[in-house]
């Protein structure tokens, strides 16, 4: 079966939306929400009603996996600071909370070395504290 980049970006609106990168199919597909989870949700039942309408007109549908990626930093950073404090986000990745919150506001966009800081920070802790189970 055949993956598909969905990318996830957060527009000026403070809403997320979720579409599929250039794929060559027949269709494409959209979701949006308040939250990467709800809008991956809404992303999913948009797929499914996409589906079901090739299969009323009996039109042949291309069945794909997904594969969820953020679009930029900026949404990535949205995502975390809903979850976890920006100084908590800075002890992590090494880039100041001040800073942290500039991207997020969109005074300034980080460099692709600070953006790769970032990501690799996160993962990594996120990666330590998968490595530790509850009793």
């Amino acid at each position: 079966m055949k993956k598909v980049k969905v990318l996830i970006e957060m527009g000026r609106d403070g809403l997320f939306a979720a579409y599929m990168d250039d794929t060559h199919l027949s269709y494409s597909c959209l979701g949006t929400g308040k939250t990467v989870k709800e809008t991956i949700e809404d992303f999913k039942k948009g797929y499914e009603a996409m589906k079901k309408y090739y299969q009323e007109s009996g039109k042949e549908f291309e069945e794909v996996e997904f594969s969820f990626y953020y679009a930029n930093t900026v949404t990535f950073l949205h995502a975390l600071k809903d979850l976890f404090k920006l100084e908590g986000i800075s002890k992590v990745t090494g880039v100041n909370a001040a800073q942290l919150g500039h991207y997020i506001q969109g005074v300034k966009k980080p460099s692709a070395s600070t953006e790769k800081k970032i990501q690799e920070g996160v993962l990594r802790s996120l990666s330590e504290m998968q490595d530790i189970k509850f009793r």
